[in-house]
């Protein structure tokens, strides 16, 4: 991709929906095929524990390729890596619809997990190079749409296709969108720069490919396996922190070109913005895994209004998608992530007020609204992170970017699902321990039916409330949490530099 000459306006418009495809269909897939777990376990007659793998293969899979999207887009170009990326991922989709057994799917998912990490990074690369400086704001919040509303509008689909057709449809759906992109890609990007012959660092991406799918395995492993009660655990956990340690010794004394450059280091703005970007995924991925379980589990949600009620998140977001374009350049761009961070908390502490008793209304307005916040931290961040850092690095910088977002989700899905089970039982205790004939307050008239505390049915109706009220201080203080991470953030604003005003007439590089 050459760095004289702009991209035609028509032409780049056909390669921003041709990408944006591709990154809406991965996005969508982290989480649409969670909601027919419970229907792909019948129908191919697997456990729990089994046909969690489903999910945890496809995670460790994207995360392990992720870093290694600079290297092939270096070695082999960006249009060959993308064009193979979205028709793997489209055949590996196609392959999980048609699997007959538990060990096919997980095997295809695999497959999907391994095609599907370069689309996130080689979609923001490709956006950042074929627009100019001054519309790399406008081009990052085209991007933000596709990476924060495929997994928000994700459950919803998944739970419709699985309703009314079947789980296969979930991966079925993305075969036209991939034919589609995989198309755009092979017509409209055009490589203009020729591919250096790099050496491969294979020390390196071995140690730091051990230590995140150790780590991935971990958290992903680690609730239904009670942590380090585990020996599974242990061996995961020790070959994560041997793993990252003989990465880090090994980036720091190479003689020659490491796995990861050391310039992405020597850049505070994408230093601070990557660990961000991991905070950031916390509250994102948190919040989409807690609300679903919450509204089915306690409130008795369907599927299908599960999905409808957190959708709404998706509108706040393109809300502020729309606005950071309109404000780009007028306002200082740490302003902006200032506001969206304090949006963000704002959301989250209306979360705490949560109860079983309430109606829609909260749900939605405080999904709105972090959604909103959510979208004025990602756009700016993704443009900021990236505005001092050679062209050069820009491949690299963005894997290492979707990395850090993707582990800040597992971690704090890991989190919270953790916490959410440990507190539950500790505030469960607590509330029984009154539940007793000698406590006034547990008899009649206090205590209506259906309670009781002598008939077997009254009891177990007692414990059955009991449970869902423990849940719910469980969910806010998880809430609580998520809340307290986004305020974490808000010292390193101040550690980012603002990046220096470009004229309209920079030079772009291009995909003619």
């Amino acid at each position: 991709m050459s760095d004289e000459t702009h991209a035609p306006l028509g032409n780049r418009g056909a390669i921003t929906v041709s990408i944006m495809l591709a990154t809406f269909m991965q996005g969508v897939d982290t989480t649409i095929a969670n909601v027919a777990l419970p229907h792909m376990q019948g129908s191919l007659s697997a456990s729990q524990d089994q046909i969690a793998w489903v999910v945890t293969s496809y995670i460790v899979a994207a995360a392990i390729m992720t870093p290694l999207t600079g290297w092939l887009a270096a070695r082999f170009g960006i249009k060959y890596v993308f064009f193979i990326s979205v028709t793997g991922f489209t055949l590996a989709s196609a392959l999980c619809g048609a699997a007959t057994s538990l060990a096919q799917l997980v095997f295809y998912r695999l497959l999907q997990g391994i095609c599907g990490a370069a689309l996130v990074p080689l979609s923001q690369t490709v956006l950042l190079q074929i627009n100019p400086p001054h519309r790399h704001a406008h081009a990052m919040s085209v991007w933000g749409m596709g990476v924060i509303l495929g997994p928000i509008i994700g459950p919803a689909l998944g739970g419709w296709l699985t309703d009314d057709y079947s789980w296969r449809w979930v991966f079925y759906i993305n075969v036209p969108v991939g034919v589609l992109a995989a198309i755009g890609i092979l017509i409209f990007i055009h490589e203009a720069r020729h591919p250096h012959r790099e050496g491969f660092d294979f020390f390196g991406f071995v140690t730091l490919s051990l230590a995140i799918g150790a780590l991935q395995m971990m958290l992903d492993r680690g609730e239904l396996k009670d942590w380090f009660g585990s020996t599974e655990i242990w061996v995961e956990a020790t070959v994560a922190g041997l793993s990252i340690y003989l990465f880090i010794v090994h980036t720091a004394t190479a003689t020659e070109r490491s796995f990861l450059n050391r310039s992405l280091l020597k850049d505070p703005n994408c230093v601070v913005g990557t660990v961000m970007m991991f905070l950031i995924g916390i509250p994102l991925y948190g919040t989409m895994t807690l609300l679903p379980t919450m509204l089915q589990d306690l409130m008795n949600y369907p599927v299908v209004t599960t999905g409808l009620v957190t959708a709404p998140r998706g509108i706040g977001t393109m809300l502020a998608m729309f606005a950071v374009a309109r404000l780009s350049g007028r306002v200082d761009i740490r302003l902006m992530i200032l506001v969206g961070l304090l949006v963000t908390a704002v959301a989250m502490w209306q979360m705490t007020g949560f109860s079983l008793y309430m109606g829609m209304g909260p749900i939605v307005s405080s999904g709105v609204l972090q959604g909103f916040g959510l979208g004025f931290v990602f756009t700016p961040l993704s443009t900021v992170t990236f505005s001092t850092l050679p062209r050069s690095l820009l491949t690299q910088g963005t894997a290492i970017f979707s990395l850090m977002r993707n582990i800040g989700g597992s971690v704090g899905i890991s989190i919270v699902v953790a916490l959410l089970a440990e507190n539950t039982q500790v505030v469960h205790s607590r509330l029984v321990e009154h539940l007793r004939p000698d406590n006034p307050l547990a008899r009649a008239p206090y205590l209506t039916l259906p309670f009781s505390l002598t008939a077997p049915s009254g009891v177990a109706a007692l414990n059955a409330e009991a449970t869902r009220q423990a849940a719910m201080v469980a969910y806010i203080d998880d809430f609580k949490l998520m809340m307290t991470m986004v305020i974490v953030g808000f010292p390193l604003l101040m550690l980012l530099r603002k990046p220096r005003p470009a004229p309209p007439g920079a030079a772009v590089a291009v995909a003619e």
